[in-house]
């Protein structure tokens, strides 16, 4: 039954992601992306439905819509992309591996909307990319890090990255912490089978830029961790 599913969900899923990367670069030749955005939100949390995947998002409301925010989560699963983009309710862009901008269709998409490229093997390059994220951060929008830097092969949350707290610390705006529960058991990285399964996402209280200036890089992440596994246990 599982396989049956997988097969339907790779095939469904696949042909869906494809139109909406389609429709997003037809759309991006003639609108800018804030325009489109809502769109492109609601067929991402339609891909969800097409696969029979129940989400469930609790806290969203502390989020204020006239606010900008650095949001980081935790990074389970491919599914965590369209989760992103689907159930966090505001414009925001994020951060991506490098290779990802040279795969087809998908690199041209995450191109065009003006998400940031990063090189986590070149230190000099990341850093290049987080004065990019720090550029965009100012220029009044919200941005979203994984700061594990790669999917968990485990389940368990990996340790974190220090950039994305000096980041943090640069542009001193709220962060709000997101724990995503379920999308390990959906996909996990390696497998090609993928499992219905009943998705959290949970938006923990905002960490406010007076709490920000106190707290040294290591000190931010061990506090943004504790706050991120607190939410993925519900």
């Amino acid at each position: 039954m599982i396989l049956l599913y997988s097969l339907y969900a790779w095939t469904a899923g696949g042909l869906y992601v494809l139109l909406i990367c389609l429709l997003v670069l037809l759309l991006s030749l003639f609108l800018p992306p804030r325009i489109y955005d809502p769109l492109f939100k609601a067929m991402c949390r339609f891909l969800f439905r097409l696969l029979f995947i129940r989400v469930r998002r609790e806290g969203a409301d502390q989020i204020s819509s006239g606010q900008n925010y650095l949001f980081m989560a935790n990074h389970e699963s491919l599914f965590d992309i369209p989760l992103i983009e689907g159930f966090i309710p505001t414009f925001l862009r994020g951060i991506e591996a490098s290779r990802q901008f040279r795969w087809p269709v998908y690199g041209w998409v995450i191109r065009r909307l003006g998400n940031i490229s990063i090189d986590r093997k070149n230190i000099h390059s990341s850093i290049r990319s987080m004065k990019k994220a720090a550029d965009y951060i100012r220029s009044n929008k919200s941005l979203i890090v994984l700061p594990e830097g790669h999917r968990t092969l485990d389940g368990k949350l990996r340790p974190f990255k220090r950039l994305p707290f000096h980041l943090a610390e640069q542009v001193e705006i709220p962060i709000i912490p997101i724990g995503f529960s379920g999308l390990f058991r959906l996909k996990n990285k390696g497998s090609f089978l993928i499992r219905p399964s009943k998705i959290f996402v949970r938006f923990g209280e905002p960490i406010d830029t007076a709490t920000i200036r106190s707290l040294s890089a290591d000190e931010l992440s061990a506090l943004v961790r504790e706050k991120i596994l607190q939410l993925i246990q519900g």
